[in-house]
């Protein structure tokens, strides 16, 4: 059997082409059809109660998705075992000027967003099929839909605005397409990536549930700060209020006294009036402070320290320091590492299949007191040569530099 038969499963006798696929991948078919799989969770709703009117994962999804697209992209080439880094490259100038209307930063900080609040990001190569894209751009992910195949691999994507769409074909054998679909791991769903807006949904409702409380409570809505009791001294007078009385009464202190605007004004009372405070009870108390837990919890399902959003009394790590190199560690580096092996896979073998991205951790300030310890280590291992030690630190390697010595000869 030849090479090309080999690769496309055919066979001497009756040519008949057998393609390889995964043998659940019919009951996929029959399970999903063949029409747009939709998300189990709208991503309007997601972003407009999530990240819209919480500021806890506004705050989340700002600190990760701005700092890993600050972190800068380098390009090396890989030939027999050696990466050499090249400083000019078409990749390194699409990625540096992605389409016309953002930068390099806009670009990747719409797509590291948009993979946290839906679970799905989508960029979109422009340019001839299979070939080298001349521009890129990150699509919106309510707007897209999934298309089920025969097997496995998804047919198309339907990028669809305003009941007009579009279908990006997917080569079902290679599932090479023009779209890159970036998502994150979803236990019930075979197509679309799990949102950590998903996870902290209960803690959202709760976290913008106290807020709305705190927002009344400041405008006298949602309770009184007191009561005003009527308590006639003079047996003649009744024990009741006119209509009169009353409406004038209430609007009274709607205008004189309720609002911030009004807070500690003096009220007078008269004719057999008293005022009584109600206090915050140890209930309301509690409510009040379970706003901080759902912050943590918020926090933590975006794998960011409590301590960088403003939760109060949340020292999980000794000092700020401590914290951003947590941040990177959980949460931007995984994001980071993600989207790098997506990018070669997709994009980088476009231009030439001996070159890889990667992005520059010596760029990265919060790894900055790592980069020193370790720098250290291997400047005091007397038992490395100089050029072991420069491959440790990602520096190559100089003539004569086998020999046992310090990093501070090099």
């Amino acid at each position: 059997m030849g090479l090309k038969n080999m690769i496309f499963g055919r066979t001497k006798d009756n040519h008949v082409q057998e393609t390889k696929r995964s043998k659940t991948s019919n009951m996929m078919m029959k399970y999903h059809a063949a029409g747009p799989i939709f998300t189990p969770r709208r991503y309007d709703r997601l972003a407009d109660e999530g990240y819209m009117k919480n500021n806890i994962v506004h705050r989340c999804v700002k600190l990760i998705a701005q700092n890993a697209a600050s972190v800068p992209w380098k390009l090396y080439r890989v030939e027999q075992g050696k990466k050499t880094a090249l400083l000019e490259h078409d990749l390194l100038t699409l990625l540096q000027k992605p389409n016309p209307m953002q930068g390099q930063a806009e670009f990747f900080e719409n797509i590291f967003s948009y993979y946290l609040i839906a679970g799905n990001s989508y960029i979109e190569a422009v340019g001839p099929d299979g070939a080298r894209p001349f521009e890129l751009w990150s699509l919106r992910p309510d707007r897209m839909r999934i298309l089920a195949g025969r097997n496995a691999v998804p047919h198309a994507y339907r990028y669809e605005v305003n009941g007009q769409y579009h279908d990006f074909k997917i080569n079902d054998m290679t599932g090479d397409a023009p779209i890159l679909h970036l998502k994150s791991f979803h236990p019930l769903d075979d197509y679309y990536g799990a949102s950590a807006l998903e996870a902290a949904a209960y803690s959202i409702d709760q976290h913008n549930e106290a807020s709305k409380w705190n927002t009344s409570l400041l405008q006298n809505a949602a309770r009184p700060s007191g009561a005003l009791i009527y308590n006639p001294k003079d047996a003649s007078m009744s024990d009741r209020l006119t209509d009169e009385q009353r409406e004038t009464l209430k609007t009274e202190l709607e205008y004189y006294h309720q609002s911030a605007d009004h807070a500690g004004s003096v009220m007078v009372l008269e004719g057999g009036l008293d005022w009584r405070d109600m206090s915050l009870s140890p209930k309301d108390m509690d409510w009040l402070a379970g706003k901080d837990v759902s912050a943590r919890d918020i926090a933590m399902a975006f794998h960011v320290p409590p301590q960088l959003v403003g939760v109060e009394g949340s020292m999980t790590y000794a000092n700020f320091e401590q914290a951003r190199l947590a941040l990177y560690d959980d949460a931007i580096l995984p994001l980071l590492k993600h989207v790098r092996d997506e990018l070669n896979k997709w994009l980088t073998v476009k231009f030439d299949t001996n070159l890889m991205l990667d992005f520059d951790l010596d760029q990265i300030e919060a790894l900055a007191p790592r980069r020193e310890r370790v720098w250290k280590r291997v400047q005091g291992a007397s038992f490395m040569t100089i050029n072991e030690k420069r491959q440790v630190l990602g520096l190559s390697a100089i003539e004569n530099g086998d020999q046992l010595g310090q990093v501070s000869d090099v």
